[in-house]
């Protein structure tokens, strides 16, 4: 399915986190062997949040990143964006996350004013965007001159050693997990096929900067599948 574009492809990621959505939280400690919970942990570090300060968490999902940075900043105002109210739903209901304050959004079309964030972040939202520039000045606007952007995603597979038995697990074990946990087979292609269609680490790092970004740096998890990249938008 990650041959899909433009507003199909929308649709059927819409779509799609609706259906796995009981099911999202588990699948990705499986999938990641609970590695996952590490890497958002490093987001809201490398975010740099004041205490007191505003996080968007935009695609959050069920809240994971987004509650991370209540756990970590005190007075944080950390507001949880995704345009799958169904993934939302089932994060309300998780204790700890009611601090959370949910909004309905678009990626693409943020419904914040300009410069209300310190910090905006996301998790595995980028290789999904059917816009990743125009996605990418949506998170530079709304954010604070001097705040950063942390984007958390996976990447292709290198090519070396380890390459084939990554590729099992993508095109594997990951849909056959998907099955059995989530019934959802379908769904845990896609998300493999999105990442090995995806751009790689330096290509997403170029595309930060050229969406105005300053100071983008990336580190890589995972033997390279995953990184999470840092920009800071320019003070005025």
């Amino acid at each position: 399915m990650a041959y899909l574009q433009g507003q199909e492809r929308a649709d059927y990621v819409q779509d799609m986190f609706a259906r796995i959505a009981g099911r999202y939280d588990t699948m990705n400690r499986l999938m990641t062997f609970g590695q996952d919970l590490r890497w958002r942990r490093y987001v809201i570090k490398m975010a740099n949040l004041p205490i007191g300060g505003r996080l968007l968490d935009i695609a959050t999902g069920t809240g994971d990143i987004a509650e991370e940075g209540l756990n970590q900043v005190p007075g944080l105002r950390s507001v949880g964006g995704d345009f799958t109210i169904e993934m939302m739903q089932f994060g309300r209901l998780r204790p700890g996350r009611e601090r959370i304050r949910w909004a309905v959004a678009d990626t693409l079309a943020l419904p914040f004013p300009d410069d209300t964030f310190d910090a905006v972040t996301s998790g595995f939202l980028m290789r999904n965007v059917i816009d990743v520039p125009g996605a990418f000045r949506e998170q530079l606007r709304v954010t604070k001159p001097g705040g950063r952007v942390v984007v958390l995603e996976s990447s292709p597979p290198k090519d070396n050693l380890l390459k084939p038995f990554i590729l099992i697990h993508l095109n594997l074990i990951i849909p056959t997990l998907g099955q059995f946990v989530a019934g959802q087979a379908d769904a845990y292609r896609y998300l493999p096929d999105s990442t090995q269609g995806f751009q790689g680490p330096e290509q997403l790092a170029e595309a930060m900067r050229d969406a105005g970004f300053v100071n983008v740096s990336y580190r890589l998890f995972m033997f390279g599948t995953i990184g999470v990249h840092v920009g800071t938008k320019p003070r005025l």
